[in-house]
């Protein structure tokens, strides 16, 4: 079982701690000082993905040497702002990267493996695109 703890420390100021005892700083847009809460989500998936995304290359033996993904999310204009669209934008490079082996992964992350999409894909359409960018 996955645990996780938040600790306020003053004003809209948060400490996000997971099982490891790592931190992230949370905060309102006004606090100014640590991640918007409903931002992290739209980190959140990015990065479940782009573990997926990375080892599935890996294993098809085209290792990235690059992937940057840029993420965008619509919310509803009301509380509590539902995320309702999320876009993700993959940029990758690395050596002979093929268009249908980089599609093919983002899909199966998106599909199979990365629990984050899973759980918010019930109420948010997910789309994703990639770029393949030059080699050096």
């Amino acid at each position: 079982m996955s645990s996780a703890q938040v600790k306020w420390i003053g004003g809209k100021r948060f400490v996000g701690i997971d099982s490891s005892n790592h931190s992230v700083v949370l905060s309102t847009s006004e606090e100014g000082v640590g991640m918007k809460p409903s931002e992290l989500l739209l980190v959140s998936v990015a990065s479940c993905s782009s573990v997926d995304v990375v080892e599935i290359m890996t294993k098809k033996r085209q290792p990235l040497e690059l992937l940057e993904v840029s993420v965008t999310g619509e919310q509803d204009a009301d509380p509590p702002w539902t995320y309702r669209k999320i876009h993700m934008l993959y940029r990758v490079k690395g050596k002979g990267i093929q268009e249908k082996d980089i599609a093919q992964a983002i899909e199966l992350s998106h599909t199979k493996y990365c629990s984050v999409a899973s759980t918010i894909s019930g109420v948010a359409e997910i789309t994703t695109s990639f770029e393949i960018l030059p080699e050096a």
